[in-house]
């Protein structure tokens, strides 16, 4: 089955757009259980029951609500929420280009493959060496669904990633924390203990190759599963719903122009939002 696109959008930094697909960059190999009723091996269905009535509460009467104290609520409704909602648009949006060793890999959340689409070849690879032999990376905010995510773009062997990232609010600082420190003497670690410790790890050192590194409890508890299908002991088939694919932007530019234009502006880039048209809004809700 091939991969849908999260996002349709361009690259824009200065005056240069480059049309792009978002893909994501993982495979989810979490093994998904349903609970199932021991007695009749029938699916259990979940319903949405009001805590006083005991009696199931359609869609259409469903309120979100934010329990600010033990007990107390309050009511948000869906207008309130719409305004909130930051503007859909269809770029990436380059803030600034930094050292990638300047970041902190706590703040990294998720990657994406930013995928050309055809006639944008050109601006893609441009961008992608340009970070490739500067040593940068681009931080960029970008509008996914209903959310905006701040985002580090860097370039892998043949791709533009962008990975999403945690704002400065969602990492816990380590103040909150009881960490030892001090000096080694605090702890009464000895001098011939910290060589130790350093030949001990010189010993170990390899090159990393990710290959070499399986889940094995994955592993085990699929051939688990096989086993259980191949006695026949049943299954349940859960119908998925197929969605449609985005459409795919196309763009031709002449970029020396453009790259001449925002190098004499002399000035940071400003984020430009586009409207999204409704059709693409909608798909991105089915997405």
């Amino acid at each position: 089955m091939a991969a849908r696109p999260v996002w349709n959008g361009v690259i824009s930094f200065g005056l240069v757009n480059i049309p792009v697909r978002l893909y994501t960059a993982t495979h989810d190999v979490d093994i998904h259980f349903r609970m199932i009723d021991a007695r009749n091996r029938k699916p259990i269905r979940y319903e949405r029951v009001n805590a006083q009535t005991g009696r199931e509460v359609p869609w259409k009467e469903v309120v979100k609500a934010y329990e600010y104290k033990k007990g107390n609520y309050v009511v948000v409704d869906e207008k309130d929420l719409r305004k909130l909602v930051p503007e859909a648009t269809e770029s990436v949006d380059i803030e600034a280009f930094v050292d990638r060793d300047d970041i902190d890999p706590m703040y990294f959340e998720k990657p994406y493959y930013l995928v050309p689409n055809k006639k944008s070849e050109k601006g893609y690879v441009l961008l992608r060496e340009s970070l490739r032999r500067t040593g940068k990376v681009a931080i960029a905010r970008v509008v996914i669904r209903t959310r905006q995510y701040l985002a580090m773009m860097f370039p892998g062997e043949s791709a533009l990633v962008l990975n999403l990232l945690r704002f400065p609010q969602e990492i816990a600082s380590e103040k909150e924390f009881d960490f030892p420190g001090g000096t080694l003497a605090k702890y009464r670690i000895t001098p011939a203990e910290m060589r130790m410790a350093d030949e001990l790890l010189k010993s170990m050192t390899a090159a990393w190759k990710p290959a070499d590194y399986k889940d094995e409890f994955r592993e085990k508890l699929r051939t688990l599963l096989r086993t259980r299908v191949d006695k026949e002991e049943g299954t349940l088939e859960v119908p998925e719903h197929a969605e449609e694919p985005a459409e795919a932007a196309t763009n031709v530019v002449d970029f020396v122009a453009l790259l001449k234009k925002s190098l004499a502006s002399n000035h940071k880039p400003v984020a430009r939002k586009k409207k999204v048209k409704a059709s693409a809004r909608s798909q991105r809700k089915r997405a």
